[in-house]
């Protein structure tokens, strides 16, 4: 007899649930001899649950995917840091850049995400030390948070780094606008961005339909709305495959496919 397919979890519950896929993700990698990059606190964090989800759920070009997004934005944080050394990561989720990568001791970290997501991974966390100067700030990013990155000391008249990994596509459109507004405004000129995006097409694919809310298909067009020029490149692409993400999609013109964007941009004066 078939087994029912189980019910997809609401929303509120998978979303949170998606950092602890990435850390699995980011666990199976560091396992590899040839991985991309080694992350020794991702098996921790991750659980059971969600090396079951990995298994049964994603395709190895998913896994890929992660593997290459997390080397890519490693890149671009460690090279940006050396011209900015605050540094903001948004939906931080199970992150752990703060503790596995070698920053100089300037360099001020602040990870945002949801209160219970942070009290989470500051538990399984506690016998470690960041190798910067680590805040960890708890908010809601739907609604006002400016004020709680300013009372920790962000300065918004030097340059900093901002990094959006695996968030818009789980925000609405207008979500996404408000969101780069306010990051536009806390941003001085000579400052980075990273992210990455889905297109319209994307947010139909399993197994995260239902979850994706938005798409944009020019990310160019929607970061020069904000004062950001931008370089936005596909998985496959030379400079983001690594030798692991192999399916060189065709050029963005071809319409019609599903895509998915590694943006890094730069705020103009």
């Amino acid at each position: 007899m078939t087994q029912p397919v189980p019910a997809k979890p609401d929303p509120d519950k998978f979303v949170p649930f998606t950092a602890r896929l990435m850390a699995a993700m980011r666990a199976k990698e560091t396992e590899r001899t040839d991985r991309l990059f080694n992350d020794p606190f991702a098996h921790c964090l991750a659980g059971k649950e969600a090396f079951t989800f990995v298994e049964q759920q994603l395709k190895e070009q998913d896994r890929a995917y992660i593997a290459v997004r997390t080397h890519f934005f490693d890149d671009f944080l460690l090279t940006q840091s050396e011209k900015a050394n605050q540094i903001v990561i948004l939906a931080s989720g199970m992150d752990t850049r703060a503790y596995r990568l070698t920053w100089s001791s300037e360099t001020k970290i602040y990870e945002l995400d949801q209160p219970q997501v942070l009290e989470t991974k500051t538990a399984i966390l506690q016998n470690a030390r960041p190798k910067s100067q680590h805040y960890a700030i708890s908010a809601d990013l739907t609604q006002p948070w400016s004020h709680l990155l300013l009372e920790q000391g962000y300065q918004p008249t030097l340059p900093s780094v901002w990094l959006l990994e695996g968030l818009l596509m789980y925000l609405t459109e207008p979500q996404v606008h408000q969101l780069l507004q306010t990051i536009s405004q806390l941003a001085t000129a000579d400052s980075y961005l990273g992210l990455d995006l889905v297109n319209i097409r994307s947010i139909e694919y399993e197994p995260y339909k239902g979850y994706f809310r938005s798409g944009f298909d020019e990310p160019e067009e929607l970061l020069a709305e904000y004062g950001w020029k931008a370089e936005v490149i596909q998985p496959g692409d030379e400079g983001a495959h690594f030798g692991r993400y192999t399916d060189k999609l065709p050029p963005r013109d071809v319409l019609d496919l599903e895509r998915v964007f590694l943006v890094k941009a730069h705020k103009k004066a």
